[in-house]
């Protein structure tokens, strides 16, 4: 059987941001660790998310972050590279929008793999293919850590979205702790039951105690479910 996404929080990584902050593979390493204190193993999944990487360099650092993740229970999923996904027997993979269809995706990895996709529409989370074990949406709020890429659809285009998802649905971009009060002030009950979790990358990457930052984001998430 395929497993179903038991996190709440998606840490999608960024190593240029984290660089001032001990490197990325610490950065993640104090996140899960600060997880650790007020959630059961397997509540955060990282993505490692470094496109201008080649696959060796991919690999390396890739099998490097697994045996942190492993550590703490914490899915491994692997942007866009299927290849170095099964090289290093990550947990998954994470498809952008306009990458592999997640049916060719499955063929590859298998059933015993998770792959997310990311989605940018109501239409986009619409025609995900039910191959996919979940999606990521966004921007919901202008993102932290760069530019954002389409304009954000603040809490009514999550609503949107989440009440026409046919999958798990994570919230991206811009997300705060204080913005998962907001979100769930703004979305009704039917609505808020839909969303599997949120997804960050500045919230934590770039947070001067990633630990910290990493419990609060989930003691807002229990507080809002």
């Amino acid at each position: 059987m395929r497993p179903r996404p038991a996190f709440r929080l998606y840490l999608i990584t960024d190593r240029r941001l984290a660089a001032a902050n001990g490197g990325i593979l610490d950065v993640v390493g104090r996140a899960l660790r600060g997880a650790a204190k007020v959630a059961p193993p397997g509540a955060v999944a990282v993505q490692l998310r470094e496109k201008n990487l080649d696959a060796r360099a991919l690999a390396e650092l890739g099998a490097a972050m697994l045996q942190i993740c492993a550590q703490h229970g914490a899915p491994l999923l692997i942007n866009d590279r299927i290849d170095v996904a099964l090289a290093i027997g990550a947990d998954g993979a994470h498809l952008p929008a306009d990458s592999f269809d997640p049916a060719d995706a499955r063929a590859l990895l298998g059933e015993s793999r998770l792959i997310g996709v990311s989605t940018h529409s109501a239409e986009e989370v619409i025609n995900t293919s039910s191959a996919a074990d979940f999606v990521v949406f966004g921007p919901v709020f202008d993102p932290i850590s760069k530019a954002a890429y389409t304009q954000a659809t603040g809490s009514s285009g999550l609503a949107e979205a989440a009440a026409r998802s046919s999958l798990p649905l994570y919230a991206l971009g811009g997300v705060t702790a204080e913005r998962i009060g907001q979100i769930s002030q703004e979305l009704n009950f039917a609505y808020l039951s839909k969303l599997a979790g949120v997804a960050v990358i500045g919230a934590v990457i770039g947070a001067q105690d990633p630990g910290t930052a990493t419990q609060n984001l989930l003691i807002a998430l229990e507080s809002a479910k």
